[in-house]
């Protein structure tokens, strides 16, 4: 697998290193994704013929509303451009096929990437699969040296491989508190798309108080719990008033956990 280190300084100036995806991997992520697609159209298909009650036979040789056959036609369209489009934006620059080969798509500042980015990449599609086949696109992928296509030059974007196998750190306090309480990255608060409301101030508010509520003395760990709450649950759909305060803490504690997957990352 070909693969290149790219070096991003972030807004904060912070120095961080990835893996570009080469066109080996790229290209295994999108023949999955469009055997996705592929089995999905040939299901509307079916249901097309199905809703008409005539067999594949009878189909072809029969007239069919014009209005139909144009829906079905937009609605494989949009299905088959907002595929990459949502998938990107909603689960962090990831579709089924890029998550199958750990690869992600990522704004060139490390963080993640923008509706704006999304779109604009996935756009430029049109102009990366010309003459044939993707033609365009993997010729820029194989000779570029970060392995960028031209979405990913007008968009801001790049490919990267996820980081996977990282060494492994004195445990914190704060990763003890976590462990005593049995929470786990894997144990999602919100669906991703959710976090999007959230943005680096939130971020490095949420880190904060992580990263203090074992030094605070009970009455001012269940202040500042309730305040943090009080604070982002309502930008992500929660009511944190229902709740009692050691839930609150978990919950807090779980997207903490969500949240560092996307915004902090170890060098």
């Amino acid at each position: 697998m070909n693969t290149e280190q790219v070096d991003i300084k972030t807004p904060e100036y912070v120095s961080l290193q990835f893996h570009a995806a080469g066109l080996g991997s790229r290209a295994a992520a999108f023949i999955i994704d469009t055997l996705i697609l592929l089995a999905v159209n040939l299901l509307i298909f079916i249901a097309l013929v199905f809703g008409l009650n005539a067999s594949l036979f009878d189909y072809f040789e029969s007239d069919i509303p014009s209005y139909l056959f144009a829906g079905v036609i937009i609605l494989m369209f949009v299905l088959n451009w907002s595929y990459y489009f949502l998938l990107e934006y909603f689960t962090g620059g990831r579709t089924i096929g890029k998550k199958a080969l750990g690869i992600r798509v990522i704004q060139e500042n490390g963080h993640s990437i923008t509706l704006l980015s999304s779109l604009i990449r996935n756009f430029l599609r049109i102009i990366d699969m010309l003459p044939v086949n993707y033609l365009v696109g993997m010729l820029m992928i194989f000779f570029h040296s970060k392995h960028k296509r031209l979405g990913d030059l007008v968009a801001g974007t790049i490919v990267v491989h996820e980081r996977r196998g990282k060494k492994k750190k004195k445990a914190s306090k704060l990763d003890k508190l976590i462990a005593e309480k049995g929470l786990g990255a894997n144990q999602h608060l919100v669906e991703e798309w959710a976090l999007k409301a959230l943005g680096s101030k939130d971020w490095k508010l949420l880190k904060t108080y992580a990263e203090r509520i074992n030094s605070l003395s009970t009455d001012d760990r269940i202040v500042l719990t309730r305040k943090m709450a009080d604070i982002l649950f309502p930008k992500i759909g929660l009511d944190p008033e229902s709740k009692r305060y050691d839930e609150l803490e978990d919950m807090l504690l779980l997207l903490y956990l969500q949240m560092k997957e996307e915004w902090e990352y170890d060098l």
